[in-house]
């Protein structure tokens, strides 16, 4: 069977991705938050699983509540593509009462404003895969308990209320690998810490103790080479190490120099100067935000004071400058966004 889940940007969405995960260990995993997002992650699922048609296939959508409309185009696909000879099992788990109106209307759209949407799936893997049994899996309802107080706003459970809280705090500030760039990373990061965390829970005032220890399960998880550093550098050595993996897909060109583009970094003093020491083939750096607000970096070869008044009457220092752009236009394909960049480039 082949397993897609897309959740929710936040900690219950990303829960939610832990138990499947863990259940069923295989999969194509999508974050989104609504809007837009929502629409392009089904989208894509939709095209892998066309890809996929012979199959039996599972497509979970978890924390997200569809609109009329997004639950109506997504129906009807689904049956299309059932009545052509594929097998989709489509589930949606829910607990937002904004999806009501969906929910009266599909039978795969189950809504339930008592529990949150981690909670849901934890007893629907329980009950139709009689999951997380085996007693390795005993930190598992102790988690969800946490995550289900503090999502729902619980706060008489007292022990479990704080501990969520702390949890809501540690997921929220996941930025030191960008969800946009390395948005599979990100995920793995993010379980990587909620998995660490649910060791604390059996300890006497494990808020207190999960709270003065993120920043060291943090540390660990960066860490490469086994080499301790401050949070920046180990950050900054990741970075470059995950740039390193897509940099082809990050390349721009401007008068015979070559240099690399990021979107939605932000705070990029540090990375730039790492990546442009371990990367000498590359001559400056860009990170532009969602608005168009644009810095700009370089180690001695490209003048970026220049670089950014050309782009966009902006200015700085010869190696590190800032423009905006007031014609850029978010996406989530970061090919929009080379395509964007490149062009301006090529026309100074």
């Amino acid at each position: 069977m082949k397993f897609f889940h897309i959740s929710h940007t936040d900690l219950d969405g990303y829960a939610c991705h832990l138990l499947t995960k863990e259940f069923f260990k295989e999969g194509t995993f999508l974050n989104a938050n609504y809007g837009l997002e929502v629409k392009l992650a089904i989208k894509k699922v939709l095209e892998q699983i066309n890809e996929n048609i012979n199959e039996e296939i599972l497509l979970l959508i978890t924390d997200l509540n569809l609109t009329s409309g997004e639950s109506k185009d997504l129906n009807k696909q689904i049956n299309l593509l059932n009545e052509n000879g594929a097998n989709i099992t489509l589930q949606l788990l829910d607990h937002h009462g904004s999806g009501q109106k969906s929910a009266d209307k599909h039978d795969w759209y189950f809504l339930d404003t008592t529990r949150s949407a981690t909670k849901i799936v934890y007893d629907y893997l329980v009950k139709e895969y009689g999951a997380f049994k085996d007693e390795s899996y005993s930190w598992v309802e102790p988690l969800v308990n946490a995550v289900n107080a503090v999502d729902i706003w619980l706060d008489h459970e007292i022990d479990n209320f704080e501990f969520g809280k702390v949890l809501l705090s540690m997921i929220s500030k996941v930025r030191e690998v960008n969800n946009i760039l390395f948005a599979d990373e990100n995920r793995k990061f993010r379980i990587y810490l909620l998995k660490e965390a649910a060791k604390f829970l059996k300890e006497d005032n494990a808020a207190l103790l999960l709270d003065e220890k993120v920043y060291f399960l943090k540390k660990a998880y960066l860490c490469l080479d086994g080499k301790n550093d401050t949070i920046d550098n180990l950050s900054s050595k990741y970075l470059v190490h995950s740039l390193n993996e897509i940099k082809d897909d990050l390349t721009l060109t401007y008068k015979g120099h070559k240099g690399i583009f990021t979107y939605t970094l932000g705070g990029i003093s540090i990375p730039a100067n790492a990546f442009l020491k371990a990367n000498k083939d590359y001559d400056f750096f860009i990170d532009i935000s969602r608005k168009g607000n644009t810095s700009l970096r370089a180690d001695g070869k490209v003048d970026v004071s220049v670089l950014a008044d050309k782009l966009a009457k902006g200015g700085g220092h010869p190696n590190a400058s800032g423009c905006k752009f007031d014609d850029f236009k978010e996406s989530i394909h970061l090919s929009d966004t080379r395509e964007f960049l490149q062009n301006k480039l090529d026309k100074i």
